[in-house]
């Protein structure tokens, strides 16, 4: 169960570099146009593309690869199961291999790997925005861009917040888990022996008190929220102010250009 132990999403990790300094509606944007380049990517050259600018975004992070790449170490098993899903229900191309009523299509087994690059380039992406930015700040950012719905009746400020402390929670139930683990383990308890059946019976044991202590600690949340007379974002200010420099606008520039790049590429 240390697995969990490697899940980089809702973590923040300061560190002096130019991701971190850039204003966070710049990267929440630019997140954006990179999940639309993602999804709308079809090919290895879109692809290929992509993970270029993934691998720029990296190196401008200047955060430590270990922990990065320890991050993706969970997908592990869904890469390996879109991998196999893809190449035994996905003809085309020459047969790769066959056997009885099995059979393995080139066609498959790339689609297998473009997907899960995907997969793993998306997760990479946002594991670098919430490392990179503060949950305070992202909550800024994330309120300043739904701002311009709230002429609409759009409660930026309250799905702002709550997106925010999901993200922001992710590492502690994470971490919470890991610990009922390790205690289950020291009474006897093997995640790791048996079927598939035998492991998600196992995991009951452990489910049941991290769902309760994540209930426990959203209702202590509350309370002390009230105690501190919160009543959303009607009339509150902010302590620091964010601003959208000529390096911000850049950055969103090449973005979309990226983009746009991504889209003639595809040919679509």
């Amino acid at each position: 169960m240390g697995i969990m132990r490697g899940i980089t999403i809702g973590s923040h990790y300061p560190v002096a570099s130019l991701l971190h300094r850039l204003d966070p509606r710049t990267k929440i944007l630019s997140s954006l146009f990179f999940m639309v380049a993602l999804l709308w990517a079809a090919n290895p050259v879109q692809i290929a593309l992509i993970a270029l600018f993934s691998a720029v975004a990296v190196a401008l992070s200047r955060l430590p690869l270990p922990l990065l790449f320890g991050g993706l170490m969970p997908l592990r098993y869904i890469v390996i199961l879109t991998v196999l899903l893809h190449s035994l229900m996905t003809t085309g191309g020459s047969i790769v291999f066959s056997w009885w009523r099995i059979t393995v299509w080139q066609t498959g087994v790339a689609t297998g790997f473009l997907m899960s690059l995907r997969l793993v380039l998306m997760v990479l992406t946002t594991s670098l925005l919430t490392l990179t930015t503060s949950p305070i700040v992202l909550t800024d950012g994330l309120e300043r861009l739904m701002g311009i719905f709230q002429p609409l009746g759009f409660p930026a400020h309250e799905v702002a917040l709550m997106i925010t402390m999901a993200l922001r929670f992710v590492p502690t139930l994470l971490d919470e888990g890991d610990k009922l683990a390790k205690a289950q383990m020291a009474r006897g308890v093997n995640f790791d022996r048996g079927n598939l059946f035998v492991r998600l019976r196992a995991m009951i044991p452990l489910l049941v008190p991290l769902f309760i202590g994540a209930f426990r600690r959203a209702d202590d949340l509350a309370l002390a929220m009230q105690a501190r007379c919160y009543n959303g974002g009607v009339g509150r200010g902010h302590f620091r102010e964010l601003h959208f420099g000529a390096g911000d606008i850049a950055v969103v520039v090449i973005s979309a250009l990226f983009l746009i790049a991504v889209i003639l590429v595809g040919g679509k």
